[in-house]
């Protein structure tokens, strides 16, 4: 368990190392810039369909599910980002409930 944490742990640093070894031109070629600013929003995207759709090796449609759609039509209605979250916990919670 050890000897993978560890060959974990340099494989990031190395990794980090190698991301701070690319010359400026690079990271400043527009293409790059755009791939830059959008590799955060989608990471994230497929974080949270992962931990919505996904029970270990299943894809699952449950309370989780209901509450990300609930959340996304109060995003389209403009909604608070604290109103967002309580209207989505809060369907998942109450379906839980009854179920």
């Amino acid at each position: 368990m050890w000897t993978a944490i560890l060959l974990g742990a340099l494989g990031v640093y190395l990794l980090k190392l190698v991301g701070l070894l690319v010359p400026r031109s690079v990271l400043e070629q527009p293409r790059v810039e755009e791939v830059a600013a959008l590799l955060p929003v989608a990471l994230l995207a497929a974080l949270v369909a992962v931990q919505t759709f996904g029970a270990g090796h299943q894809l699952v449609l449950d309370a989780r599910a209901a509450g990300v759609a609930v959340a996304a039509l109060a995003v389209l209605l403009r909604a608070p980002f604290l109103l967002v979250v309580a209207l989505g916990a809060g369907t998942a919670a109450l379906l839980r409930l009854l179920t």
